[in-house]
C-alpha cells in the first residue's frame, strides 16, 4: 500500500477504510491479458493500487501499472467502476478495506515486463482459453473479471 493509506493505517489500525484505486487491464496484440499472482493472497489480478493525495485517477492507474509490471501505458480507455459490498476485502495482515476502483483497459503500451517482487510472485499473459478460474482471482476484483470476460464474449 502507498503512503496515504499507510499514514491512515498508523491512526486507525486494521479498521475498515474506504480505499480509492486506479487499475489497468493490459491486453497484448494477441488479445491475451496480463495478470500478476499476488504475494499476499497468491491469487491473480491486474495492476492497480491506491491513489495518492493530489494524484489524478489516470495518473494513479498508470503509476501502478509501471510500478507493478514495468510497462508504460501510452493510452488507457475507461472500462468500469468497481464498488460496493463485493469490494470489501480483508488483507492477510488484517487490514480491512472497501474499494472504489476505477479500471481502465490498455492496448497501447511500451516497456519491458518486469514484476514488482514485493507484490507479485508471477507475471504473465493469459489467453481467454486458459484464463484462471474465479476462485484463482483476487476476491474484490472478481466482479470486474466477470464483466470483462462477458465484454470479451467469453
Amino acid at each position: 500500500m502507498a503512503g496515504y493509506i499507510m499514514s491512515l493505517r498508523e491512526k486507525v489500525g486494521h479498521a475498515p477504510l474506504l480505499q480509492c484505486a486506479g487499475s489497468v487491464i493490459i491486453e497484448n496484440e494477441k488479445g491475451e491479458v496480463l495478470l500478476g499472482k499476488r504475494t499476499d493472497n497468491h491469487k491473480w489480478g491486474y495492476a492497480g493500487g491506491s491513489i495518492e493525495l493530489g494524484e489524478t485517477i489516470e495518473e494513479c492507474a498508470k503509476r501502478e501499472l509501471s510500478e507493478e509490471t514495468g510497462l508504460i501505458a501510452d493510452e488507457i480507455e475507461f472500462f468500469m467502476i468497481n464498488s460496493g459490498e463485493e469490494t470489501h476485502y480483508t488483507y492477510p495482515n488484517g487490514d480491512e478495506v472497501y474499494n472504489v476502483e476505477i479500471i481502465y483497459i490498455c492496448r497501447k503500451y511500451h516497456g519491458e515486463i518486469r514484476k514488482q517482487d514485493e507484490e507479485l510472485d508471477e507475471l504473465r499473459f493469459f489467453s481467454l482459453d486458459e484464463f484462471p478460474s474465479m476462485d484463482e482471482i483476487s476476491d474484490p476484483i472478481r466482479p470486474v473479471f466477470r464483466k470483462y470476460l462477458e465484454h470479451r464474449g467469453v
